[in-house]
């Protein structure tokens, strides 16, 4: 059934190679090398998989594509920055990041782009999601 089936979110990427670094080198996935279609996989420490797809720039999304959902936001924000990752620091109306942490309700949350543009997503829970 659809409700027990695994999900790998596809992002479309320009250079495979390049976004194959980024997810290894600067987020520390594992490089799971190519599915039949021809994707290129990455996994996380808990076996969660992103598939890269070779894309035309210009159909990234200017809204978050995936989010990672950590235990301590500011301590991963840190070691993402050693590695060269760059935050958002937004600043509008509705959000509201500072040190590039924005609250919302029971989570924050830090945006920043992979090498080809995709917009991804820290969040901690911080909150009672019951309530």
């Amino acid at each position: 059934m659809i409700s027990n089936a695994q999900l790998t979110p596809v992002l479309p990427v320009v250079d495979v190679s390049r976004a194959t670094g980024f997810y290894r080198d600067r987020l520390g996935l594992k490089d799971a090398g190519e599915d039949p279609g021809g994707n290129h996989l990455m996994q996380t420490e808990s076996g969660a998989t992103i598939a890269l797809m070779t894309a035309e720039e210009g159909v990234q999304s200017a809204h978050t594509m995936l989010t990672f959902e950590v235990q301590d936001i500011t301590n991963e924000i840190r070691e993402l920055e050693s590695r060269g990752v760059g935050f958002y620091d937004y600043d509008l109306p509705d959000l509201k990041a500072t040190d590039h942490v924005a609250v919302m309700g029971a989570e924050k949350a830090a945006w920043f782009a992979d090498t080809e543009g995709n917009i991804l997503c820290l969040h901690e829970l911080i909150g009672d999601m019951s309530s």
